[in-house]
Formats: structure tokens, C-alpha cells, sequence
């Protein structure tokens, strides 16, 4: 029961969420939306737990100059600081707050809201997600961390940001990789799709560096991806055990592959309606993971 308030995301507040970010970041064709008031900046602080750390300081200028001309079109979303008075805390807008210092305005547009820690974290990703300028291993860990920290579906998610479910389980699946190979991809000397190629592999880091040093296609990274792995002995299939398994198994195991972030198989008893649904954690934090994942949910029914 006392689990309910960090569940709160699910249903309309996902959606009332989303609207709040909205407002923030003017993603839709809408006319801006009217401040609460304008606020000295020096009142306004960033927040500490913002997940996003790294800011292009090209665009900043950029943004800077067209706030010097135009001002800031789009309020920032705000709430009362937590520890001190007559001062705030960013929800979502911090790259407009960052521009306008350096275009040297005094006040800013803020719209005010009565957010809590979680609320405010979460508004923070969905607003980093929102973000065209991600990169692939960033945007993966922004859904990695909705579905874990809130207890966001991907059909919620898909729904809400306006992406297919295929689309967040194939990004999600990128953090299955070794750190090198995700370096590689938050560089963007490799694409998300050569790094999705990777994820079967058996030494997806020896793959990388070769498909960098080759300038290999997404094509001709999955061709080698096949040639390299290295064939299975196996005796023949017994007569009660299929030689392989269906696509939609297939697809089950890779969407509980992407949910949990640990590898999933699943196997079907033949004849029979039941089955075996095995997942592989690699060091002790993901069995704690799992763990809590597991007893979440089963307090949250």
C-alpha cells in the first residue's frame, strides 16, 4: 500500500505528464502557453538529478542568439525548491534556462507546479526522450528507465511518446551490450542498427571495432554477425522437441529480453499447454533487479 504514490505514473499521469512536457517544450504546432510569471533567473535553479549531463555548447549559442532576438518563446516548467525559499527548481527546460544566461536576460517565464522528487525525475527523462539531438544508447536508457524506476509498459510508453512498441523494445535491447560497444554508439561511430546486429553476437566488441575499421553496412554487419558465430554441436532433435522455435516466441523472448534487461528464454513443452521461462542475470545487482522487479509487481497486485 505505501508503494502506491511511486507507482502514480501509470494511467492519466503518464498522460498529464506528457501534456506538462508539452506545454514545456513546444513539440506540438500550438501557441505558446502563458507563464505563471517571469522569475529573476538567479532564483531559478537546475535540478541536481537531472539525468542529462551533457549539453552541445554550439547549440547553446545557437539557442542563446535566438533568445537574445526573439526571447524565450516557451516557459520553463518550475516548482518551489525544496530547501529554499523564494527560489525554484527546474522540472523541464534547463537547456533554455543555460541559453538564456548566456544571452544575459534577467527574467524568465516559468509555469509553476507542485511536483515531487519522483515527479519531477520523471517529467525530466520523458522531456530528455522528447529530445531529437539523443543518442541511441541515451534514448534506450531513458525507457530503460521509465519501465524500471515507474513501472511504465512498453504499450504505455509506445502509446504516450508516440513510438511504436518495436521501436522501444529494439532501443531498450542496446543496453544488453558490453559498455565498449554502447561508448561506440553514444559516439556515433557505429548506428543504432549495426549495434542492434551486434546484440546475437559472441564478441560483439571484436565485431565493432572490425565493422569501424571496415566501414561495414548494417547489411554486411548482420552477414558477418552470422558467419562469425560459431555453429552449435547438437545432437538431432528428439521427436518430442521441435527443431526450432516459432517467431513468436522468438518475438516474446525478445520483448522480455528488453522489459527486464536480462537475457529471457522461453521453451514450450511439446503436447502441452505449459512451459519453462528462464532468465540469466549476470552478477548479483541484476538478481537484485530482478528481485524487485518481481516483488513490485506482486505488491502492487
Amino acid at each position: 500500500m505505501g508503494d502506491k504514490k511511486a507507482k502514480r505514473g501509470l494511467g492519466r499521469g503518464l498522460s498529464a505528464l506528457m501534456s506538462d512536457v508539452t506545454e514545456a517544450s513546444g513539440t506540438n504546432d500550438v501557441s505558446p502557453k502563458n507563464p505563471d510569471r517571469l522569475v529573476p533567473i538567479e532564483q531559478v535553479e537546475p535540478n541536481p538529478d537531472q539525468p542529462r549531463r551533457l549539453f552541445d555548447q554550439e547549440k547553446l549559442d545557437d539557442l542563446a542568439q535566438s533568445i537574445r532576438e526573439k526571447g524565450i518563446i516557451q516557459p520553463l516548467i518550475v516548482r518551489p525548491h525544496p530547501s529554499k525559499q523564494d527560489s525554484f527548481e527546474i522540472v523541464a527546460g534547463e537547456r533554455r534556462w543555460r541559453a538564456a544566461q548566456r544571452a544575459q536576460i534577467h527574467e524568465i517565464p516559468v509555469i509553476i507546479r507542485q511536483f515531487d522528487d519522483t515527479e519531477t525525475l520523471e517529467i525530466a527523462i520523458i522531456e530528455n526522450i522528447q529530445r531529437s539531438d539523443l543518442n541511441p544508447v541515451e534514448e534506450a536508457a531513458g525507457y530503460a528507465q521509465l519501465m524500471q524506476r515507474f513501472g511504465h509498459t512498453q504499450d504505455k510508453l509506445a502509446s504516450a511518446l508516440g513510438k511504436s512498441r518495436s521501436h522501444i523494445a529494439n532501443f531498450v535491447r542496446l543496453l544488453s551490450l558490453p559498455d565498449e560497444v554502447q561508448d561506440l554508439v553514444r559516439k556515433g561511430d557505429l548506428s543504432s542498427g549495426h549495434a542492434r546486429a551486434l546484440i546475437t553476437s559472441e564478441d560483439p566488441v571484436k565485431l565493432a571495432q572490425e565493422i569501424i575499421r571496415k566501414g561495414l553496412s548494417v547489411r554486411e554487419t548482420e552477414n558477418l554477425v552470422r558467419q562469425t558465430t560459431a555453429p552449435k554441436i547438437e545432437k538431432a532433435p528428439r521427436s518430442d522437441e521441435p527443431a526450432s522455435k516459432d517467431a513468436d516466441t522468438k518475438l516474446l523472448e525478445g520483448d522480455l529480453t528488453a522489459t527486464l534487461g536480462m537475457p529471457v528464454a522461453v521453451k514450450h513443452k511439446p503436447g502441452n499447454s505449459g512451459g519453462v521461462v528462464s532468465i540469466s542475470y549476470s552478477d548479483f545487482d541484476q538478481l537484485d533487479d530482478l528481485c524487485r522487479i518481481l516483488t513490485s509487481n506482486q505488491m502492487e497486485g
